[in-house]
């Protein structure tokens, strides 16, 4: 059983939203003139949710810092211009929300203004308190992005559950001093997730509110 959190924090992909075909379709597009041209999707799922000069230094090690930075000026160009014609809501993530007590903010990788732009694309911004994305600090696994929305709530890290699908959300969690729920329809690993010893699992959204 999970208790009633007086703060919750959800990652975006992979957690609230099934975003992989644009992600990688656009993350496809912008490589598709380099050697790493063609590489799956299976493949680039597994780096939903890590920064983005992750992905392009481990299949690009050649290429400068400049080069890198060219690589993710254009993604952030590609992405929106998709417009997340391929992302879905996962089942159940609008009526969790909408039941689910406490505060809620966002912890992702992608950018505030994205953020908030699909969040109200896909009719969940009424549901949160504040939103949270990775500006101009660290990404996770850093903790930045969960401090960033605690400070913002005024909240302390004990009253938190994160909500996530990556090992980056669990150790970011954990280091951030917050509870940590690992859910298991997204696109990390169980195996990855459980060296985390996630708090609490879920398989559909709605089991947070299912007591609470």
């Amino acid at each position: 059983m999970i208790p009633a959190f007086p703060v919750y924090l959800f990652d975006v992909d992979g957690t609230l939203l099934d975003s992989a075909a644009d992600i990688c379709g656009a993350v496809r597009e912008v490589l598709s003139t380099t050697r790493a041209a063609g590489l799956s999707e299976e493949f680039l799922r597994g780096y939903i949710g890590r920064h983005l000069v992750e992905l392009f230094r481990d299949v690009l090690p050649e290429y400068t810092p400049l080069q890198i930075e060219e690589l993710i000026a254009h993604y952030r160009r590609v992405y929106p211009a998709r417009g997340h014609a391929s992302t879905r809501l996962y089942p159940g993530v609008k009526e969790a929300l909408a039941s689910l007590g406490g505060r809620k903010s966002t912890a992702t990788t992608k950018g505030t203004p994205t953020t908030r732009a699909v969040l109200e694309m896909f009719g969940l911004i009424e549901h949160f308190d504040h939103v949270q994305g990775t500006d101009g600090f660290p990404a996770k696994p850093e903790p930045d992005v969960i401090l960033a929305s605690l400070q913002a709530l005024g909240a302390r890290p004990e009253e938190c559950l994160m909500v996530g699908d990556a090992p980056a959300d669990m150790e970011a969690g954990r280091r951030a001093g917050v509870k940590i729920c690992a859910v298991r329809y997204g696109y990390g690993r169980i195996e990855d997730l459980a060296r985390y010893d996630p708090d609490f699992w879920i398989d559909d959204l709605r089991e947070l509110g299912s007591t609470g």
